[in-house]
């Protein structure tokens, strides 16, 4: 008699409901950049009227080079652009005056050249007003938040003070006495740079502060929010550069011994060279993961669900040798697997997670996801242009898991339709027996009417954006994360368009239900 198969390890996603992707850099607002202010507060109105439980982002990590979500200087760290920095102005830790500059910014593209510039002169300010007594610390006692996340925060604030004082230069590249972490905390540099250490602290008071009203203004609308984690910390890190011995790092250089990527496949005949360190899965192991529990439960406090970029890489990598300028040569390696999804039920016993199974997934990724029960994804974008067994296609969809017309990495759907072949938008018509009018709506109603429990759908596509409404566009090292909405854009959804997809909701079943859990919010 052949044995009973295990019972998966979580099992969280078991009704059917919305939500929207939007990453907060994308708000509109008046000071370069969406930030916490009431322009989030319009968009968690909208979520709600359309019926919406769910608001998915991107990493909300302080970013760097390239102005990338997923590849931030922090793990744990928040963005401080995200700030909104007008409320210092009401405790009287800024000048309105101050603020001034930052008007004149874009606001149809974020600037992220011009805000590094204009913002982090404020915030140092703004820490030496309150260090004078100029202005109360407006979200609680700064002493006892840098107390309660020093494990992260002093080596975070320190790094962020280096990599100033190092003219943004990468930590590999700074002199011995602050590349090696141990040496760095007792130069006498670590004094010098005692009030930039103290501002970036502060920027992180400032951003955790705000988003804790976030969440409550979020968790009031009965709007949960989707974060995202990557599964690999970038390079030029505190992480990396705190604590090398977790990752295959020479302790002495700085340099990686192997870096992350994906070898050559159907679409890059190089590979994927993303150049991020890989883990030491034996040393993680052996403190029972640790670090990584301190980071989910960091992300925990920030989320109500985690999608793990990256899924794949928990059971088997491509490792490719260091230096290395394509992905060609490397090895496939196997990853910490169920062991460590074990060790996650044990810490997090109720936790939230989705795994980003994009793309070609070897038999052992299949399986790991199968075992942990998490809920996987689905682009309709990849469905159309070949066979009926697509594993994308509507008909081929499994119930736990998520349905998205595109994602962040994605063209818009109006945008990948005009581009796309003929053949593939054929396939799209006679599948969904549309015409092909109002693509992006097509998209909208077949995620919704998919069987896949949660749809998500981008906020460009509600808004029927072609091209111009495109968030990133992979491999292109510049010019991405930079697209935002305009108030008049938004205020458009209200009425009809929120109407419509709550009906939408009610029809497919996906309509938040009461408390009672008998019948819709």
């Amino acid at each position: 008699m052949p044995a009973l198969a295990s019972a998966p390890l979580f099992n969280w996603l078991t009704t059917r409901a919305a939500g929207v992707l939007l990453h907060p850099t994308s708000l509109s607002g008046d000071f370069g950049i969406g930030t916490f202010d009431e322009h989030l507060d319009r968009f968690l109105e909208f979520l709600e009227a359309a019926g919406c439980r769910y608001w998915q982002l991107c990493p909300l990590g302080p970013t760097g080079y390239g102005d990338s979500p997923y590849q931030c200087f922090s793990a744990f760290a928040g963005n401080p652009y995200l700030v909104n920095l007008l409320e210092l102005t009401r405790h009287g830790l800024l000048s309105q005056d101050a603020l001034g500059p930052l008007v004149f910014l874009n606001a149809d593209r974020v600037d992220y050249g011009a805000l590094h510039r204009l913002v982090w002169p404020l915030f140092d300010r703004a820490c030496e007003n309150l260090r004078a007594g100029r202005g109360p610390a407006p979200y609680g006692d700064f002493a006892a938040f840098q107390e309660a996340n020093a494990a992260w925060l002093e080596p975070y604030a320190f790094f962020r003070a280096l990599k100033d004082h190092y003219e943004g230069r990468p930590w590999w590249e700074w002199p011995a006495e602050a590349r090696i972490f141990a040496r760095a905390q007792k130069a006498k540099l670590r004094g010098q740079l005692g009030a930039a250490i103290e501002a970036h602290a502060f920027s992180q008071y400032l951003f955790f502060g705000q988003w804790r009203r976030v969440r409550a203004a979020a968790a009031k609308r009965g709007v949960d929010i989707i974060g995202d984690i990557p599964i690999f910390v970038a390079m030029d890190s505190a992480d990396a550069w705190s604590a090398p011995h977790r990752f295959e790092i020479d302790e002495q250089t700085g340099r990686p011994l192997a870096v992350a990527g994906v070898p050559p496949d159907y679409f890059s005949a190089a590979g994927q060279l993303w150049g991020n360190p890989l883990y030491r899965w034996d040393v993680h192991a052996a403190d029972g993961y640790a670090w990584w529990h301190a980071r989910l439960r960091a992300a925990f406090e920030l989320y109500d669900v985690v999608r793990i970029d990256h899924f794949r890489g928990l059971a088997d990598y491509w490792r490719i040798p260091f230096p290395a300028t394509t992905a060609r040569k490397g090895e496939w390696r196997s990853g910490p697997g169920l062991a460590f999804f074990e060790s996650v039920r044990r810490a997090h016993p109720g936790a939230k997670i989705i795994a980003e199974d994009l793309g070609e997934l070897s038999e052992t990724a299949r399986q790991l996801r199968h075992d942990t029960g998490l809920p996987g994804m689905a682009i309709l974008q990849f469905a159309f242009g070949g066979k009926s067994t697509n594993l994308y296609l509507p008909h081929n969809l499994e119930a736990n898991g998520a349905i998205y017309p595109g994602t962040h990495d994605n063209d818009t759907s109006l945008g990948w339709y005009a581009a796309t072949d003929e053949k593939t938008r054929d396939h799209v018509r006679r599948y969904l027996r549309v015409t092909g009018a109002e693509i992006g709506w097509d998209f909208v109603r077949a995620a919704y009417a998919a069987v896949s429990r949660l749809a998500v759908i981008p906020l460009q596509d509600l808004l029927s954006l072609g091209s111009e409404g495109r968030f990133n566009i992979p491999g292109r090292p510049d010019g991405n994360w930079q697209w935002r909405y305009r108030p008049a854009q938004l205020d458009r959804l209200f009425g009809g368009t929120t109407g419509y997809l709550r009906e939408l909701a009610e029809l497919h079943g996906r309509l938040p239900v009461s408390p009672a859990g008998d019948k819709p919010a």
